[in-house]
């Protein structure tokens, strides 16, 4: 059973300073480390051959690991000759990860070694109010810790997603969240406190990007957008391996940029929206019109996999729309890879086709051709997993 460790008074401010893109690469770097050691001892050389880092970066990460009490140190000998033996430690304590969806909170638990150990989503109602979603994450959270064997003592910290924009400097959801129930709300305030740990608040688009750069396959890349397509439509960046917030937070709000200079209002107040061409609620009204009742996302998804005529030109005429989106982002910055998340990643070149037809059609021809567009690989549980890598990211609670 993992040892809790004693409870502290710490800070609760959930949005510390941004990295610069300097602390990101030794952040990536020492992820790099810890996956090697999550498999053994290793000596320092082993790191270095193993992670293609230099021996004076693999030493002064470790130094700075020691430090933060999450490896130690002990003298071998390899080959004959005099080595450093790098232990991972096992303190028994955990990150959160917390994504609150439209209808759904999802929860995971991971080790300081970057190792899910627990995993589960519970559905919410359609319309929940802020206090109806941290009450279910809380009792999730609380049955995952005890499946786990250990307590709340235990955990570092917690990321939570919230689909819609943030004010980083509240913390507060503003207008404009696909959950208007929560506006006006500050998580850091109604949530931490009452944890008893520290929280993070972000968009759930921003933890998307996060996870693809500690958790996917996608760690080496420095430029990289998450467009999740969903009910909302919101885009996460990473600039130089770090998350890029703006001036107050509100970044990335591609479901609001408009597509149809006269096409239908959107929630926003906007006509012509992303969203009211693209997102997976306008999908499913559309194909429900032919059917005897509402159908689900699943559904939908099911549909377009079958060879379904109308499920696929829906699928169509979205994914062009986002494209034509990604290719404006894209003239912009120019990312190395746009990566799609939400409930479509089954969908894989059904909807990654047209997408990559979009933005051929309307990038910058050199920006188009050399960005590539991938689906997700980290499934439903992306933006939780973005939520406890930013715990995990904070080494000042490693020493608390």
């Amino acid at each position: 059973m993992p040892v809790g460790r004693p409870k502290t008074k710490r800070d609760f401010d959930g949005n510390p300073p941004s990295p610069g893109s300097q602390s990101a690469l030794r952040q990536r770097n020492q992820q790099r480390i810890v996956s090697v050691l999550a498999t053994g001892p290793q000596t320092q050389a082993e790191l270095a051959r193993q992670t293609g880092l230099s021996t004076a970066t693999v030493s002064n990460i470790v130094k700075a690991m020691v430090y933060a009490g999450l490896a130690t140190t002990t003298p071998t000998t390899s080959s004959g000759r005099r080595a450093l033996l790098v232990i991972l430690n096992d303190n028994g304590s955990l990150a959160v990860g917390i994504d609150i969806g439209r209808r759904h909170v999802r929860v995971v638990l991971a080790g300081l070694n970057y190792q899910v150990m627990q995993d589960e989503a519970t559905a919410l109602p359609l319309g929940h109010c802020a206090q109806e979603g941290l009450d279910a994450a809380e009792r999730l959270l609380d049955q995952l810790l005890l499946q786990a064997g250990t307590t709340r003592a235990s955990v570092l910290g917690a990321g939570v997603g919230i689909p819609g924009p943030i004010d980083r400097r509240t913390g507060t959801v503003v207008q404009g969240a696909i959950l208007p129930e929560w506006v006006g709300i500050n998580i850091l305030a109604t949530f931490g406190e009452r944890l008893g740990f520290p929280v993070f608040i972000d968009n759930d688009a921003n933890l998307g990007a996060l996870a693809q750069v500690t958790w996917g396959p996608h760690g080496a890349i420095e430029n990289l957008m998450f467009l999740k397509v969903g009910s909302g439509i919101g885009a996460g960046l990473i600039f130089g391996g770090s998350v890029y917030y703006g001036h107050v937070g509100i970044t990335g709000e591609l479901g609001h940029s408009t597509i149809v200079e006269h096409g239908l209002v959107c929630r926003c107040g906007n006509r012509g929206c992303l969203e009211t061409v693209a997102s997976t609620s306008t999908m499913v009204d559309l194909l429900s019109r032919r059917a005897e009742g509402p159908i689900t996302v699943d559904e939908l998804v099911d549909l377009a996999l079958a060879g379904d005529t109308t499920a696929l030109r829906v699928i169509d005429d979205a994914g062009l729309a986002l494209g034509k989106a990604v290719a404006n982002v894209a003239n912009l910055i120019n990312p190395e890879l746009v990566v799609i998340g939400g409930p479509l990643t089954r969908l894989d070149d059904i909807l990654l086709e047209p997408i990559r037809r979009g933005l051929i059609r309307h990038a910058v021809p050199v920006v188009g051709e050399s960005t590539a567009v991938l689906m997700s690989a980290l499934g439903d549980r992306t933006e939780a997993l973005g939520g406890a890598a930013v715990v995990l990211s904070q080494p000042h609670l490693h020493n608390v």
